[in-house]
């Protein structure tokens, strides 16, 4: 069973350390929280719950609500770029190994481990159900263009709200390395600040180079949250609405973190 308090828990002390307020949500049917576990990637409710928490820290007596950032792993970092997009609120974004493909990537380049076939149309729970359902209602890419690029954040990334940083593991094999190294060139052909990592050798969580990412990421918030507050010369404040909480009393930078399960 999932617990949020048995996962990404050195994620969260390394952020709090360095002076970060931390909001770790867990989604609709996650763990303790209420509602059910529908998935990101065929359902909008996860996009909800990490807007609505962007909202609840923007209320915290103790946040800069100028000074938010996200942070997300896998489907953490799907839900992240599509925060970017439609939130101005989010300054900056960190994603490691993020299922940041467009939707017609989802369908046609996202693999199974070892296989060289696209992810089937599961008989599973309506979660894993969306291909195949949207298929036979919108028709596929080919045929329905227009839908399945409207669908896509990648679609508005002229719109994003704040620099971004990407990191992936060459040897990845549940999220493809492609999605991020697509993604850095579709920000960079839209005039936007992103910065990117490989990692070679290094798998879904990064976790031979643990140390050297976390440090980037450190140092990436540091730049574009933290030197906020000295442009500006005033104090912060921040929001989100979840079932867990980790935070410094007196850390006057905000933070944000989503994070993620496998896909």
């Amino acid at each position: 069973m999932y617990r949020t308090t048995e996962r990404y828990i050195a994620y969260v002390d390394w952020l709090a350390r360095s002076g970060y307020i931390v909001f770790r949500i867990d989604y609709r049917g996650h763990d303790r929280s209420e509602g059910e576990a529908t998935g990101a990637y065929g359902e909008p409710g996860y996009t909800a719950d990490v807007l609505n928490a962007v909202a609840a820290l923007q209320r915290f007596p103790q946040v800069d609500p100028e000074r938010i950032g996200m942070w997300g792993h896998s489907m953490g970092g799907y839900l992240t770029l599509r925060a970017m997009v439609i939130s101005p609120q989010i300054k900056a974004g960190v994603i490691w190994a993020g299922v940041v493909g467009s939707y017609p990537d989802l369908l046609y380049r996202w693999r199974r481990p070892g296989s060289g076939t696209p992810t089937p149309f599961p008989s599973m729970p309506v979660a894993r159900r969306w291909r195949q359902e949207w298929v036979e209602r919108y028709g596929s890419p080919e045929e329905n263009p227009e839908f399945w690029n409207g669908i896509s954040a990648n679609a508005y990334l002229a719109d994003i709200s704040g620099p971004v940083q990407l990191h992936h593991g060459t040897a990845d094999e549940s999220v493809p390395l492609e999605f991020s190294q697509t993604l850095y060139q579709q920000l960079l052909q839209v005039g936007k600040t992103v910065e990117y990592y490989e990692y070679p050798g290094d798998d879904h969580n990064i976790s031979s180079s643990f140390g050297t990412a976390m440090t980037r990421t450190i140092e990436f918030f540091d730049r574009y949250l933290k030197a906020l507050r000295k442009l500006e010369c005033c104090p912060i404040s921040l929001p989100i609405k979840g079932s867990r909480s980790y935070n410094l009393s007196e850390a006057p930078y905000s933070w944000n973190i989503s994070q993620s399960l496998a896909f």
